[in-house]
């Protein structure tokens, strides 16, 4: 037993000194991430009690034995994406952002003359953290989509993998397609290597996520459930969509520019129980829009059920924000929701390299 544990001590420490917390981490390094057991946890400050909770969890659920255990089929894990494993603060979502490079930055397009003067008064507001109107927050929404209007989704899936090589707001020595918190994307390999079904269930578009994540975290892209971009056919004039015949020939498809159909709150149960037909027993979010798969997640659940709650409470490694996050502690507290600390649990958020901007 003593070989064993200098063996796996060991083991960490190679792991750590290639590639460990003292360097921003490459898309690849990322990808590269493995836990298997409750010893291959790198990122989590060695106490934490919510890691605790999370190793335990596994441990008891996937034993035969155990009271709890759970069937492998039922073994469903939901994760938001924006704030729980991927940053938000830089200084939006990175949709949000994204929208904004295109109408005030890319040369290549020209805007709406509405959306152009909207991302002109609205830019210095979202920056300095300041709330939009909600005619601005509306006019906002509806841009998402619409800035992209005629874009097939191979066209805009490389939109993004080009945004994803600018660097976040913010932060140094970090690129957008980089900005993933480390201690969750350990738990997301944890759960899959003990047979967990991991599922995204976030606000970000299905494309958006799908070009995120791909080739860096292990879900496959049919376990992704998304906010929805309105597709249309170039062709399709005023055919209405179940009548029309589709030339491969002839047409495309592209994006209609037809406002987001949203997926939070409890639009994401439905999500769960449109395209995954079980209800998780793991479920694991950051804000009030992930409040229905959170609460249905511990809604009469036939086995032991967990939801948990990162809270951007570090201002030191991340942009966090003290007032929201003794509100949302409070909220978890209140709901049952496990809180997670970046501050006090995390080791590191995206490798101690990245440092917030002065």
């Amino acid at each position: 037993m003593k070989k064993k544990i200098l063996a796996a001590i060991a083991a960490g420490l190679i792991a750590l000194s290639s590639f460990g917390v003292s360097n921003a981490a490459s898309r690849d390094e990322i990808a590269a991430i493995n836990v298997k057991t409750a010893a291959d946890f790198q990122f989590w400050n060695e106490n934490s009690p919510i890691l605790a909770k999370i190793v335990d969890f596994v441990e008891d659920t996937t034993n035969p034995v155990s009271k709890n255990y759970i069937p492998p089929e039922d073994r469903i894990a939901t994760f938001d994406m924006d704030g729980t494993f991927y940053c938000e603060t830089a200084p939006i979502y990175f949709q949000e952002a994204m929208f904004l490079h295109r109408v005030l930055e890319d040369k290549n397009y020209t805007a709406p003359k509405k959306y152009l003067d909207l991302a002109k008064k609205i830019r210095p507001k979202v920056y300095a953290k300041e709330k939009l109107t909600p005619k601005e927050s509306k006019m906002y929404f509806d841009g998402l989509t619409a800035a992209y209007e005629g874009m097939t989704i191979d066209e805009y899936r490389a939109y993004v993998r080009n945004f994803m090589d600018s660097s976040e707001e913010g932060f140094t020595n970090l690129k957008r397609g980089e900005a993933f918190y480390l201690p969750m994307v350990e738990i997301i390999s944890y759960l899959g290597n003990n047979g967990f079904k991991v599922y995204i269930d976030s606000a970000c578009s299905y494309y958006t996520t799908r070009e995120l994540i791909e080739g860096v975290i292990p879900i496959q892209s049919d376990r992704i459930l998304g906010s929805d971009f309105g597709l249309t056919s170039t062709n399709i004039g005023k055919d209405n969509p179940h009548d029309h015949f589709y030339d491969r020939f002839k047409e495309k498809i592209v994006i209609a520019g037809t406002p987001l159909k949203d997926n939070a709150k409890t639009i994401k149960i439905f999500s769960i129980l449109n395209q995954i037909g079980k209800k998780p027993v793991l479920a694991f979010g950051n804000s009030s829009g992930d409040s229905g798969m959170l609460e249905y997640t511990l809604q009469n659940n036939k086995y032991r059920a967990e939801s948990f709650f990162v809270i951007c409470d570090d201002v030191e490694r991340e942009r966090g924000n003290l007032k929201r996050a003794e509100s949302d502690r409070n909220l978890a507290i209140k709901r049952g929701w496990n809180p997670i600390s970046m501050r006090n649990d995390f080791k590191t958020i995206y490798g101690d390299k990245v440092k917030l901007s002065k």
